[in-house]
């Protein structure tokens, strides 16, 4: 057989093994199928950790067996279970958790109907932004800032942001984007592939996974508790490093719990991503909200670390949609890739606003905040409801007292009947059905008339 005709006969083979291949697929596509219906009947959960383990084990194995490459064999089989779960979750017709965001909007639609609505859900705070800010506006026109701009961002706004945060960042190292948000998903997009693990602290914001999920890369969950003081398990955590975890997200001072790690445990978290190469991407968006020492991962060293912050919280500036991510020039130079590609870059007049903003003082927004954190902890204390003080952020995460026999999205929406709107505690992760959100960002006299209906509700 000449070369010709072995190349031939090769590609024969090859043609023959891929469609058994999707053979196989299928078949498992229709078993997986088949689990939901019966995980629907006995209303479980679809993703089942456990199980998922005993098959990447099993897997895994085979793959060192067969001399396969592990981080390959991982990748394929993560887009298996990615794809596992879909079809499961498209079967389900049952009441789907509704998050923070979800209730917001919905109550808005009873507002529209007159309903008058107390918001204890959605941390958009109510102070408006600074007085410069307002006077930046005014401006923009006057100056004509209403151009298209550099992919990161004005120089200047970058160079501000830089020497705000300190520790030896350039300008080069900051890219502007439209909100927190997308910084996290350039971050999250630019720099996982499908198939890859990022490894996510519960309960946490959910646009972490949402990202995830939107390029089929698997999202591996570390439980921390109340019982734990919501401080995540080191050992715990290095149990789920394998070859396909790429990323570890860290959100602190943490939404919902407002927990800001011991600097011990954060130089652990550290130290493990240095050890495995993994990038360690924090979101420190509520980090000005800090009530005891809080230290920033920009102040370690590592260079595959990426801070995610915002205008949004700290100056009461949510509606002008600027954010920003600070890493090494590669991976900034990754993350402007995406926002080249899917919105150029942050409108040039919101830019200069942010520029405007920074350098005010913000301890009277600081102090605001905790004060309505005070009066939350001091009423459902007396309700008896279980929670730990936050250590920053603006938010109270508080468990439902155990006598209700309720889940939070019964909760929750009994309460919007009452005309008063929490977030459910699921919204931030499956294990925290007994819980609910209470944010800080109301005026006082609407927090204690909301956390009226909730005491005369639960009694």
């Amino acid at each position: 057989m000449n070369n010709t005709e072995e190349l031939s006969k090769l590609r024969t083979e090859m043609k023959e093994v891929t469609g058994k291949i999707i053979q196989l697929v299928h078949t498992r596509m229709e078993i997986a199928k088949k689990i939901g219906t019966v995980k629907q009947n006995l209303s479980i959960d679809v993703e089942d950790e456990k199980v998922e383990k005993d098959i990447k084990d099993s897997v895994i194995k085979l793959a060192e067996n067969l001399g396969m490459d592990l981080e390959l064999s991982g990748r394929l089989l993560n887009l298996l279970l990615l794809e596992s779960v879909r079809l499961q979750n498209d079967q389900v017709d049952s009441q789907k958790i509704s998050p923070h965001v979800a209730i917001f909007m919905k109550a808005k639609e009873m507002e529209k109907k007159g309903k008058k609505i107390l918001h204890l859900e959605v941390g958009e705070p109510d102070f408006p932004p600074p007085l410069s800010v307002k006077k930046e506006l005014s401006k923009i026109y006057r100056n004509k800032n209403y151009h298209y701009t550099d992919l990161l961002g004005i120089p200047q706004l970058r160079a501000k942001i830089a020497d705000t945060v300190g520790c030896g960042i350039k300008s080069d190292q900051v890219l502007v984007t439209p909100g927190g948000r997308f910084a996290v998903f350039c971050a999250i997009t630019s720099l996982l592939k499908p198939g890859d693990e990022l490894i996510n602290i519960e309960p946490t914001w959910p646009a972490y996974k949402e990202c995830a999920d939107l390029i089929d890369v698997k999202t591996r969950t570390l439980r921390t508790s109340l019982n734990e003081k919501w401080n995540p398990n080191i050992s715990k955590l290095e149990k789920l490093v394998n070859d396909n975890t790429k990323m570890i997200v860290l959100n602190y001072p943490n939404n919902p719990t407002g927990k800001i790690l011991p600097q011990s445990i954060l130089d652990k978290i550290i130290s493990l991503a240095k050890d495995h190469k993994l990038f360690l991407l924090s979101d420190e968006v509520y980090s000005d909200y800090s009530f005891v020492d809080f230290n920033s991962v920009l102040q370690n060293e590592y260079d595959k670390k990426i801070m995610i912050s915002s205008f949004s919280k700290t100056f009461g500036m949510t509606g002008f949609r600027v954010g920003y991510g600070i890493a090494n020039k590669e991976i900034i130079g990754k993350m402007k890739g995406i926002q080249a590609t899917s919105m150029t870059s942050v409108a040039e007049p919101m830019q200069y606003c942010a520029m405007a903003a920074l350098g005010n003082d913000i301890k009277d927004n600081v102090d605001l905040i905790k004060s309505r954190i005070d009066l939350i902890c001091n009423r459902i204390q007396k309700m008896k409801m279980k929670f730990l003080y936050p250590d920053g952020a603006m938010y109270v995460f508080t468990q439902i007292n155990s006598g209700l026999e309720t889940s939070d999205v019964v909760l929750v929406e009994k309460l919007l009947e009452n005309n008063v709107a929490v977030a459910p505690g699921s919204g931030f992760g499956s294990n925290y059905k007994q819980f609910i959100r209470l944010s800080a960002c109301q005026p006082e006299d609407v927090l204690n008339r909301g956390l009226d209906i909730i005491e005369n509700y639960i009694e």
